[in-house]
């Protein structure tokens, strides 16, 4: 209901007007990514369902309650994706505050449902050493094993997700000095440093292998793309899957694996050897350290090392 005294903007938008000019916003203004666009108008697509099944077409009907129970609805989704839907909700009400279309926040006071604490899938330095090799065969020189080497070490190496790692152009690189651009969420930019083991493993991809790739494109050839496919073509993120996976397998490493595993790896390691948070929250790109602070757990190893060397009565 209104606030006494309070009237909106320009009459009382629709769900649908709210949400598209919201979307805009986001898309446009903010820059946010385009796979962050569409999750949220998913997310803000199954509330606005379920408002207009309780009969409420605008966002001046809603109260907390019902942004309560629409969290209950989702009872059955994971507690990871009941929070991502939230932070939605969260976004748009605040969004319409803002525009003058409502006058106050209701979903304000709804708290996300707490998951169980789990720890990110990470290899231990000995099973990413493994890992990096397992992606050419030992003295392989042919483009494409040149290529998987060089791309695993230049993920390890930078903590960068898949998308910035297909995405990374060769002006995005300065081996000399050891440095790479990476364009993140939002397209934002960083700079993070490229160690040696991937600064020798890309000088031989770019030298012996990057070449041959791109003369197989049969037009148009890629002059832009680091990292290329068999045809030629920038190399796509479901490729990356694939060569992790099947270098996990030679590897013999009987964990999940997926490309993040390597970012996980990347940051755990770091913070395991002595980098503090922040530091790594910048290596990331992530825009809070909240998020970075899940990988300043201790590994049970590391727990039981500390113990047996610490505790009086532990021997």
């Amino acid at each position: 209901m209104d606030e006494p005294g309070w009237h909106a903007k320009s009459g009382t938008d629709t769900l649908d007007d709210l949400i598209d000019r919201f979307l805009a916003y986001i898309d446009v203004e903010r820059g946010l990514a385009k796979a962050t666009v569409a999750a949220y108008r998913s997310d803000l697509s199954r509330y606005a369902q379920w408002l207009r099944g309780r009969g409420i077409g605008s966002l001046v009907e809603v109260s907390r309650h019902d942004v309560e129970d629409f969290m209950a609805s989702l009872a059955v989704e994971s507690a990871r994706s009941r929070a991502r839907r939230l932070a939605a909700v969260h976004e748009l009400h605040r969004f319409a505050v803002a525009e003058g279309k409502i006058p106050s926040d209701v979903s304000e006071g709804v708290k996300p449902p707490k998951g169980p604490s789990t720890l990110p899938d990470v290899l231990s330095v000995d099973e990413v050493s493994k890992l990096l090799d397992a992606a050419a065969p030992k003295g392989a020189t042919d483009p494409v094993s040149l290529r998987d080497r060089a791309l695993l070490e230049f993920m390890y190496a930078t903590g960068c997700r898949v998308s910035e790692a297909v995405g990374a152009d060769l002006a995005d690189i300065d081996l000399d000095q050891r440095v790479a651009r990476l364009t993140g969420k939002g397209s934002k930019q960083r700079l993070v440093p490229v160690g040696s083991y991937a600064c020798a493993a890309m000088h031989a991809y770019l030298n012996d292998g990057r070449e041959p790739l791109m003369r197989k494109a049969k037009s148009n050839p890629e002059l832009r793309a680091i990292f290329l496919n068999k045809r030629g073509r920038r190399l796509s993120r479901q490729s990356v899957w694939e060569i992790v996976r099947i270098a996990g397998e030679r590897a013999h490493i009987d964990k999940p694996l997926h490309p993040h595993t390597l970012r996980h790896s990347f940051a755990t390691h770091l913070i395991q050897g002595g980098a503090d948070v922040r530091t790594v929250q910048e290596l990331l790109g992530h825009a809070s350290v909240t998020t970075t602070q899940i990988y300043t757990h201790v590994s049970p190893q590391v727990l039981m090392e500390t113990y047996l060397t610490s505790h009086p009565r532990a021997r």
